[in-house]
């Protein structure tokens, strides 16, 4: 479990759900730094990933990785990912993405992390999110460390 103690609240996080394609990964493989720091947060908390799965590379590059990946529907991905959030509790859920099929996990979740990367984010993603970061090794630091999570969101 993560907990971050804000002036005004409470988070406590009992899983992470993660966007493939534009936010842990670029073309279909992971983006550098991303595997180290996913091994330190499943040491904390269960990992999910959710995809479409463009490249058909998904379940390779998370093959060594404690992470439950599950494939979606690519015409009907936010609702899937809304749906898989919401059966785990999304008010205990952390939510990473930055694409049009993740405004609905990012509204629903507890917290949650847009990451505009190199693939770029959506503007409609964007005002669902709690906390913007231009890189992904940013947004899980930020999960890691609570310290930059309460400088972020206190008020």
């Amino acid at each position: 479990m993560l907990l971050y103690q804000l002036p005004d609240r409470r988070i406590e996080i009992r899983q992470v759900v993660l966007d493939f394609n534009g936010t842990i990964a670029m073309d279909g493989q992971l983006i550098p730094g991303v595997e180290e720091r996913l091994l330190q947060l499943a040491s904390h908390v269960p990992l999910y990933i959710l995809t479409a799965d463009t490249f058909g590379s998904a379940a390779e590059a998370c093959s060594h990785l404690p992470v439950k990946l599950t494939k979606i529907d690519p015409r009907a991905g936010g609702p899937d990912k809304e749906r898989i959030v919401r059966a785990l509790g999304a008010e205990y859920t952390a939510a990473v993405g930055n694409g049009v099929n993740d405004i609905e996990m990012l509204a629903c979740a507890a917290l949650g992390l847009l990451v505009l990367g190199s693939e770029g984010a959506s503007p409609r993603a964007l005002l669902q999110a709690d906390a913007v970061f231009v890189h992904i090794n940013d947004a899980l630091d930020f999960l890691l460390k609570p310290k930059r999570l309460v400088a972020t969101l206190r008020p």
